[in-house]
């Protein structure tokens, strides 16, 4: 069953398993939402005289059984239909008997797909901010809670200078603001209406473009019809991207863990049920969600690059390579989702060891500070730099563990409380009230 077949026109089954590849399998994900553009794109048709108020009506009533069925769990579009757009006027048709055939009037199957991804991309993108926040107020806890607990720095993976588990934690948590505030950009594009725009050339009939905008809930219109269809793969790429940086900082993160919990740093711990051992060796307590979580998010971080690359030198207007982006992009929503939630587990059972700095191996950790205190003394910078080097070639170096950094953002001055009204901020301007507002509006 195909919304473009014609009596005497067929393809062959070798062309159409290849063609429709699995795309079934994403169109589930994006039955609900095709749904919801359906009931605002009838809504619309109502209100320019396409259809009656009471063929508006039937229409809707019926979409939103069909919305209750598609949000089933075990969801999946039968064998035989094309599409979630077949099926969903299949069953209308079913139902309702002509009327049913109306729905498809001033819009084609390519601003279908774009509304529908669009839909889901604003409400994959709402999950993976709210998780991040999750993991950002657990990052700022443990900022607060570990800020007394020394840990030594490095640069060039050499000893550097004195550190904290305050500024380790907290340093992920301000990665995690620049990260939505990219994000939200993102949303920002996506947020943003293709329907109407038909086979990307727009229509005849007198449709209300700023109408279907509302009852969505997006912020603004595709405006242009032709760029509505040149969006698509632009807008994956943008959204993957964003995904990228958070998956970044998790990385990031991840590396440390697996350094720290390494016996020759001994900096933190875990309860035995959330390592893993060796099949051969008793002692071991393995990093593996760490571990994945690294591969995994570096794998995200190829994700722009693969959407840029297939959608290298596409010219305007649809072409069917834009169909494969769904295979890459969807599925990394929940890893990220995935290795945010298995994050959050692990940092939330964190062990950290104290008085790491008191061990004589970090001794050199705090030469800067012994450089500093002779400054304060009034000696110039640089003589104060070869007397603290001379000390240390001689073997007669001193120092004292007892530190005094004052300054934002520094061991001493964390300014957590700071960092958290950046995130608050960037929170607030994604306004995801507005598209919840608007769709439980279309259930309604």
């Amino acid at each position: 069953m195909k919304l473009w077949s014609k009596e005497n026109t067929a393809t062959t089954n070798a062309v159409e398993k290849f063609t429709v590849g699995k795309d079934k399998d994403f169109d589930a994900l994006l039955a609900p939402f095709d749904v919801l553009g359906s009931i605002a794109h009838v809504t619309m048709l109502s209100q320019i005289g396409l259809l009656t108020p009471e063929e508006k009506n039937l229409l809707v009533k019926e979409l939103q059984k069909i919305f209750v069925l598609v949000t089933q769990p075990d969801f999946s579009i039968p064998e035989g239909v094309e599409d979630i757009h077949s099926y969903v006027e299949f069953i209308l048709t079913q139902n309702l008997g002509d009327l049913g055939k109306k729905i498809h009037s001033a819009r084609s199957r390519n601003d279908q797909v774009l509304v529908d991804i669009k839909l889901y991309l604003r409400s994959e993108i709402k999950s993976i901010a709210e998780q991040t926040q999750s993991l950002f107020q657990l990052l700022q806890a443990q900022s607060e809670k570990f800020k007394n607990n020394l840990l030594p720095g490095y640069t060039h993976l050499q000893l550097a200078m004195p550190s904290s588990f305050g500024l380790w934690f907290g340093a992920y948590a301000e990665s995690l603001v620049d990260d939505l505030i990219v994000l939200e950009s993102a949303y920002q594009v996506v947020n943003k209406n293709p329907l109407g725009s038909a086979a990307g050339y727009g229509s005849s009939f007198p449709i209300n473009r700023t109408l279907t905008t509302q009852l969505l809930g997006f912020e603004h219109l595709n405006y242009n019809v032709v760029y509505a269809q040149m969006g698509r793969g632009k807008t994956e790429r943008i959204v993957a991207a964003a995904l990228a940086n958070i998956a970044d900082t998790l990385a990031r993160m991840s590396m440390d863990a697996c350094l720290y919990l390494n016996q020759n740093f001994g900096f933190i711990s875990f309860p035995a049920d959330l390592t893993t051992g060796s099949s051969i060796m008793p002692h071991k307590k393995n990093p593996d969600v760490f571990e994945l979580t690294r591969s995994y998010c570096n794998r995200l971080k190829a994700l722009p690059n693969e959407i840029a690359l297939m959608t290298t030198n596409l010219p305007s207007g649809y072409q069917r390579d834009l169909q494969l982006l769904k295979e890459h992009l969807f599925p990394a929503f929940n890893e990220l989702s995935n290795c945010l939630q298995m994050m959050e587990l692990m940092l939330s059972n964190i062990s950290v060891k104290e008085h790491i700095a008191d061990a004589e191996q970090y001794q050199f950790m705090f030469s800067v500070e012994e450089v500093n205190k002779l400054v304060m003394q009034g000696v110039p910078f640089r003589d104060a730099y070869q007397q603290v080097g001379n000390a240390i070639e001689k073997g007669q170096f001193t120092y004292s563990t007892q530190i005094n950094h004052t300054h934002e953002g520094s061991i001493g001055n964390l300014c957590n409380a700071e960092i958290g009204q950046m995130m608050d901020t960037v929170l607030k301007r994604f306004q995801f009230s507005k598209a919840t507002t608007a769709i439980n509006a279309l259930l309604a």
